[in-house]
């Protein structure tokens, strides 16, 4: 059945070749819109599959509208970015962006495919590229520090008093807003006494705490909110509105620390919960949740150095390990082919991300470059979250290996996917 969706994949990526490249820029919003049809179709009419309504049945033909939205979706923010006198510095604009993958990615989350949903994510990192302040970016890493932190020791006491989680991560924005501030300063005027007051107060802190017993983490929010004050002062005094993103940031990071526990405990499904505390190492369940992770893992270490040669993998062979062929599909290249194999594998596709890289900056087309880079995010997504799933490192979220893993709707999107930039470097000459 693989080799019918590669053959069929052959005949795609030749026919995309063959369209004139100025049909994938005036049909963008097209295309996006009949996907985002399929997505609302598949919502309604879907069956139960595994926990997920992710599958059109139509005929004899079974496919995934999720995986089409990738490609889709890059089109629609290529196009309106191409967009004349387009930037991203308007605030109508960055909406305008933010509903184009935002609207897919709530479609798919209702489809309870969170993994395909989180790929949607990586076309802010195309937005950086084209203007996007960094300081979104350095919001969501810390985000992701803050609900890392917060759940991974947010049951921790210290002293039956303070909770060792929410103490780390409360600190940590102190540093963080200052190293917003400095940038936005270019210099040390202010963040200097900011750290130099917060660290003599929290050292004080720490003394009286060693003879009487309090929460530490109302110390830590105190200085917190007497630096938001401080900022809102220095906002009337100079009229600089960065003092107001700088209090914002603090503001949304004590407000999200405090939501992690409730989104942890109440939004998230309880096998994500699980898959995550697996990943945290804050529980240990080899036959249970953990069972793919631990077995992927047995079977890449048997690999050793050279492999055990084509389809001599134990583990694989014996069903050790589930979803082997799809999402787990780089445990068998590491247990037959071995170290080699498996670093081979990983070189290979940093080639294609630089060579991609490479294509995509070199576009004097606005159009061209934006889609050239959303290929480019979304297979390294796909690349970096599967591969650190199957080792452990990330936590499972069911995302395929592209070009690797079997499934012939994850074949054919990556292969419009490519096909399609392909086509249009090819016409950089003519468009200018």
């Amino acid at each position: 059945m693989q080799m019918i969706w590669i053959i069929t994949s052959l005949a795609i990526g030749f026919s995309l070749l063959m369209i004139d490249s100025d049909w994938y820029d005036i049909f963008a919003y097209w295309i996006y819109a009949f996907v985002i049809f399929l997505l609302i179709v598949t919502i309604i009419f879907s069956h139960d599959i595994r926990g997920s309504r992710s599958w059109l049945v139509i005929g004899p033909i079974r496919f995934q509208a999720a995986e089409f939205a990738k490609f889709a979706t890059a089109l629609a923010v290529a196009h309106i970015i191409s967009g004349y006198n387009f930037t991203l510095t308007r605030m109508k604009n960055f909406a305008k962006i933010l509903l184009l993958f935002f609207l897919p990615m709530g479609l798919i989350i209702l489809q309870k495919e969170t993994g395909s949903a989180l790929v949607f994510l990586v076309f802010f990192l195309v937005l950086y590229r084209e203007g996007m302040s960094g300081f979104i970016l350095f919001l969501g890493f810390c985000s992701i520090l803050y609900f890392v932190i917060g759940v991974r020791y947010g049951d921790d006491l210290w002293r039956e008093a303070t909770s060792v989680g929410k103490l780390i991560a409360l600190s940590l924005i102190i540093p963080c807003s200052s190293l917003i501030l400095y940038d936005y300063e270019k210099g040390w005027r202010y963040v200097k006494y900011i750290l130099l007051g917060s660290v003599i107060i929290i050292g004080l802190a720490l003394v009286v705490f060693s003879f009487l017993v309090f929460d530490l983490c109302y110390v830590v929010l105190a200085i917190i909110t007497a630096i938001i004050i401080t900022l809102f002062f220095f906002f009337l005094k100079h009229r600089e509105k960065y003092f107001l993103y700088v209090a914002g940031f603090a503001i949304y990071s004590v407000a999200f620390l405090y939501s992690v526990n409730y989104v942890f405990d109440k939004v998230l499904e309880p096998h994500q919960k699980i898959r995550i505390e697996v990943t945290l190492g804050m529980l240990d369940d080899p036959g249970g949740a953990g069972y793919n992770v631990n077995q992927s893992k047995i079977a890449i270490g048997s690999g050793g150095f050279w492999g055990k040669g084509y389809l001599n993998g134990t583990q694989t062979k014996l069903k050790y390990v589930p979803e082997q062929d799809t999402d787990f599909i780089f445990c068998t290249i590491g247990e037959e082919q071995g170290f080699i194999g498996s670093t081979l594998v990983l070189l290979l596709f940093l080639v294609l991300l630089v060579r991609l890289l490479y294509l995509a900056e070199r576009q004097r087309s606005t159009f061209i470059r934006v889609y050239g880079y959303s290929v480019v995010a979304i297979i390294f997504f796909h690349v970096a979250i599967n591969i650190g799933m199957v080792i452990g490192i990330t936590p499972v979220i069911g995302i395929p290996l592209p070009f690797f893993s079997y499934g012939g709707s994850s074949l054919w999107a990556f292969t419009i996917l490519l096909f399609i930039f392909l086509r249009l470097d090819a016409s950089r000459n003519e468009r200018l």
